[in-house]
């Protein structure tokens, strides 16, 4: 069993409501997935304004030192914790061991966030950092739009 990022599994689950592509580095037709939406399961709707980590990575939001803003300055910490414990809970439960995440996200990028600006830099989401924290390896998957 592995968990995957919802948008990576090809749900409509990004922060616009669109969907994304990615060459995903398993056979999905044999893993058993279990889709996640750290964003979602923590409360936020789809579509939902873009965040970023102000200040920080994920690991500094569970330690209380740093915060995920929206775009327009809205605080939406709580809704990323929520999402994060909510997915290291089902990797407790089911005993997961990895994960496969999304690059450049507030929740689950596992190399590289966005900061303020839009522009990447290194550090991880606040999901992977959970993650990390109860054992599971991630591993972050660059996605791209569709091809039409």
């Amino acid at each position: 069993m592995i968990i995957v990022s919802a948008c990576l599994a090809g749900m409509a689950t990004r922060y616009d409501g669109g969907r994304i592509q990615a060459d995903l580095p398993f056979d999905s037709a044999s893993a058993f997935i279990i889709p996640v939406c750290p964003e979602q399961l923590g409360g936020l709707p789809t579509p939902r304004a873009p965040a970023c980590i102000a200040d920080g990575s994920g690991e500094d939001v569970l330690a209380g030192n740093a915060k995920v803003m929206t775009k327009d300055g809205v605080d939406v910490t709580d809704n990323y914790l929520r999402g994060a414990d909510e997915v290291a809970r089902l990797a407790k439960r089911f005993n997961i061991r990895q994960a496969f995440m999304t690059e450049r996200s507030p929740a689950c990028g596992v190399t590289v966030i966005k900061d303020t600006d839009g522009n990447a830099r290194k550090g991880c989401g606040v999901t992977v950092a959970a993650l990390k924290a109860i054992g599971v390896t991630c591993v972050g998957i660059t996605a791209r739009k569709p091809e039409d």
